[in-house]
Protein backbone atom coordinates (compact mmCIF):
# COMPACT_ATOMS: atom_id res chain seq x y z
CA UNK A 1 0.00 0.00 0.00
CA UNK A 2 1.25 3.11 -0.74
CA UNK A 3 2.51 5.15 2.34
CA UNK A 4 2.56 2.27 4.58
CA UNK A 5 6.29 2.72 5.00
CA UNK A 6 6.06 6.20 6.11
CA UNK A 7 3.47 5.13 8.80
CA UNK A 8 5.67 2.34 10.00
CA UNK A 9 9.02 4.69 10.31
CA UNK A 10 6.35 7.07 12.01
CA UNK A 11 5.40 5.16 14.31
CA UNK A 12 8.62 3.12 15.34
CA UNK A 13 9.47 7.19 16.11
CA UNK A 14 6.77 7.34 18.42
CA UNK A 15 7.57 4.22 20.04
CA UNK A 16 11.32 4.77 20.70
CA UNK A 17 10.76 8.13 22.20
CA UNK A 18 7.65 6.63 24.67
CA UNK A 19 9.93 3.83 25.24
CA UNK A 20 13.19 6.21 26.10
CA UNK A 21 11.34 8.94 28.50
CA UNK A 22 8.23 8.34 30.53
CA UNK A 23 4.89 9.85 29.91
CA UNK A 24 1.63 10.26 27.79
CA UNK A 25 0.01 11.23 24.58
CA UNK A 26 -1.82 14.38 24.76
CA UNK A 27 -4.81 14.72 22.20
CA UNK A 28 -4.05 18.94 21.04
CA UNK A 29 -6.70 19.35 17.91
CA UNK A 30 -9.29 16.77 16.32
CA UNK A 31 -10.77 17.16 12.88
CA UNK A 32 -12.74 15.83 10.01
CA UNK A 33 -11.13 17.50 7.35
CA UNK A 34 -7.92 17.17 6.24
CA UNK A 35 -7.59 20.65 5.15
CA UNK A 36 -8.09 21.51 8.59
CA UNK A 37 -5.43 19.12 10.18
CA UNK A 38 -2.81 20.61 7.62
CA UNK A 39 -3.04 24.02 8.40
CA UNK A 40 -2.70 23.34 12.33
CA UNK A 41 0.34 21.71 11.48
CA UNK A 42 1.58 23.79 9.92
CA UNK A 43 0.93 26.93 11.95
CA UNK A 44 2.14 24.64 15.00
CA UNK A 45 5.59 24.26 13.76
CA UNK A 46 5.40 28.18 12.12
CA UNK A 47 5.34 28.80 15.98
CA UNK A 48 8.30 26.30 16.49
CA UNK A 49 6.47 25.53 20.01
CA UNK A 50 6.81 22.07 19.49
CA UNK A 51 9.34 19.61 19.00
CA UNK A 52 8.11 17.85 15.78
CA UNK A 53 9.39 14.58 17.13
CA UNK A 54 7.04 14.61 19.86
CA UNK A 55 4.17 15.06 17.64
CA UNK A 56 1.72 11.98 16.71
CA UNK A 57 -0.77 12.85 13.98
CA UNK A 58 -3.36 9.61 14.25
CA UNK A 59 -5.83 9.20 10.92
CA UNK A 60 -9.49 6.93 11.91
CA UNK A 61 -10.44 5.59 9.05
CA UNK A 62 -13.81 5.66 8.59
CA UNK A 63 -16.77 3.91 7.38
CA UNK A 64 -20.89 4.35 6.62
CA UNK A 65 -21.52 5.36 9.69
CA UNK A 66 -18.28 7.38 10.94
CA UNK A 67 -16.56 9.48 8.76
CA UNK A 68 -12.75 9.50 8.64
CA UNK A 69 -11.23 11.87 11.34
CA UNK A 70 -7.65 12.71 11.93
CA UNK A 71 -5.78 13.44 15.92
CA UNK A 72 -2.91 15.40 16.32
CA UNK A 73 -1.66 14.36 19.84
CA UNK A 74 2.04 15.90 21.50
CA UNK A 75 4.00 13.74 24.09
CA UNK A 76 4.19 14.94 27.38
CA UNK A 77 7.38 13.39 29.63
CA UNK A 78 6.22 12.65 33.06
CA UNK A 79 6.46 14.54 35.96
CA UNK A 80 6.37 17.86 33.80
CA UNK A 81 3.29 20.72 34.54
Amino acid sequence: MPGQQKRKRSRERAHRRAAAVRGHWEPLFSTQVQADLKEYIHRLYAERSIDPECVRIDQFCGRLTHPTSYRVSVFVPEGSA
